[in-house]
Formats: structure tokens, C-alpha cells, sequence
């Protein structure tokens, strides 16, 4: 396919997604009410001003939703519909911001990058099992973008069937935490049939109005591609999940994959 032809595509699947985009519904609301006062009018009034003053360029970046389901790494009973709301970085990486509905009362309950393969394997041994691959995730139909017709949705399933996750949980709404409270835990998706649970999936489907074998015989089309060696690790028994521990205030901290350096808050003056 010429270079033309591939931008043509790119450009009509874009005008796609945004023309239906409004048609996505609000069909799920927070899972928690956040304690604390009612919005105050004088709240009201300076959100208003600040929506017609200030501009919000990350924000407006945020223009294609995925719906889909994660579970805790190493806790696969413990599972959750995630709301993604995306910008595309670049043709290899895609930033999401995670909530736990898709109205107005939603919580933001973590974030998900996904790159491409060839990114992929750029990684560290280290880090590539914190990555879940999405070829069941498609396949299967739990993925959807809601609101857009189905021949642009199956064009953004094809490119995102190839592509890695590497999901961040911060809020656990799913667990009735009414605040955010205790540390971020990294989630994975689900690899193979019988793993997601079926209340789930077709509680999710219903309020869509989305009947997910459809969604799968929609799919049967698009070519699966091998998985990357190293990504879904927890298949193999390579668990990672964070946990926090006390430092003392003279601690090196250092990044992931780096040589180990004293922080800057703590560097002899």
C-alpha cells in the first residue's frame, strides 16, 4: 500500500472516530462517592472561568476511548472494567488516562501506555514483564472504542492487536475505596478464554448495547501476531507487583535500569 493511500486511510479513520465520538453515551457511572462539602457555587463559577480562559492542550490531546478490563498482577480473581481515555504520541506509543466510569462523577483510576512491538523489544529483560501483550484483548472483543462505527473500530483494532500495556492502578474505586488511598499496583490484561469473568464482561456489554461474539466473529479477520518473549511474564510464573518501604532520609534512589546515584534532594552540599 502506497504512502498516499496509508495517509488517505489514517485521515478517514480519524474523521470517523470524532464524528461518532459524541455517540459513545455516558453509561457508567464512579463506583464511589468521594467524601468531602457539595461544590460551592463560588467553585462553580471559578471552574467556569477557568473553562473559557485557560487552555488545555493535554486534555484536548485526549480523543479516542477504549473500553476494556484489567486484573491486579498476581490476583487474577481480582478484576476491573477500566474506562481509557488516549492521545497518540507518536505511530508507536499511545498514553492513557484511566477512570472508573465514563460520566461526569468518574474517578481517575490509573494510566496505560501501550507502544508497538518494535519499542517493545527495546525494553530491558528487567522491564518487559511489567508489559501485557493485547492480542486477546482484541480478539476477543472485550476491547471496544465506543460510540464509533464498526469498520473504524476494526481499523484501530488492527493496530492496536500488535501493540504492549503497561497499566498503572492508583485509585482502586473496585475495592470501595472512597479515597485514594494505599499505593499504585500494576494490572495486566487477560490472555486466553475464561479468564475475564462473565458477569463482567456482559454487564459491560449490556450497558454498551454490544453483544461481544459478534464483536469476536468481527474480528476473526484480523491476524493475531506472535507475542513478544517477555511480555505477559505472569503466564510463566514472573510476578511483579509494587510494594512500599520505609527509607532512611540519607537513602541512594535511583531509576529503574540506571546506575545507582545519590538523588539530588540528597547529594552532599
Amino acid at each position: 500500500m502506497s504512502l498516499i493511500s496509508t495517509m488517505v486511510r489514517g485521515y478517514l479513520l480519524l474523521i470517523l472516530i470524532l464524528s461518532f465520538s459524541a455517540c459513545a453515551g455516558h453509561t457508567t457511572a464512579s463506583r464511589v462517592q468521594a467524601p468531602g462539602k457539595e461544590v460551592s457555587a463560588k467553585t462553580v463559577l471559578l471552574e467556569s472561568g477557568a473553562m473559557l480562559l485557560q487552555q488545555k492542550p493535554p486534555i484536548d490531546a485526549l480523543n479516542m476511548y477504549l473500553d476494556g478490563f484489567h486484573f491486579y498482577n498476581g490476583r487474577i480473581q481480582e478484576q476491573v472494567e477500566a474506562h481509557h481515555f488516549c492521545s497518540v504520541v507518536n505511530e508507536e506509543m499511545t498514553q492513557c488516562v484511566i477512570f472508573d466510569g465514563n460520566t461526569g462523577d468518574a474517578k481517575l483510576m490509573g494510566v496505560e501506555y501501550i507502544i508497538g512491538k518494535h519499542l517493545f523489544e527495546t525494553l530491558s529483560p528487567e522491564e518487559k514483564p511489567l508489559w501485557h501483550s493485547h492480542v486477546h484483548e482484541v480478539k476477543s472483543g472485550q476491547l471496544i472504542a465506543p460510540g464509533i462505527p464498526s469498520t473504524a473500530e476494526h481499523e484501530l483494532m488492527e493496530k492496536i492487536i500488535g501493540t504492549y500495556g503497561k497499566t498503572w492502578h492508583i485509585w482502586h474505586t473496585d475495592q470501595h475505596a472512597a479515597l485514594p488511598v494505599g499505593h499504585p499496583l500494576l494490572m495486566m490484561g487477560f490472555t486466553a478464554d475464561g479468564q475475564a469473568q462473565a458477569n463482567m464482561v456482559d454487564g459491560r456489554d449490556r450497558r454498551f448495547k454490544i453483544h461481544g461474539e459478534a464483536k469476536r466473529r468481527e474480528r476473526e479477520n484480523i491476524p493475531a501476531p506472535p507475542i513478544a518473549v517477555g511480555a505477559d511474564a505472569w503466564q510463566q510464573g514472573d510476578i511483579r507487583q509494587l510494594s512500599l518501604k520505609s527509607l532512611q532520609s540519607d537513602a541512594v534512589v535511583a531509576h529503574p535500569d540506571e546506575p545507582t546515584t545519590p538523588s539530588p534532594l540528597h547529594r552532599p552540599r
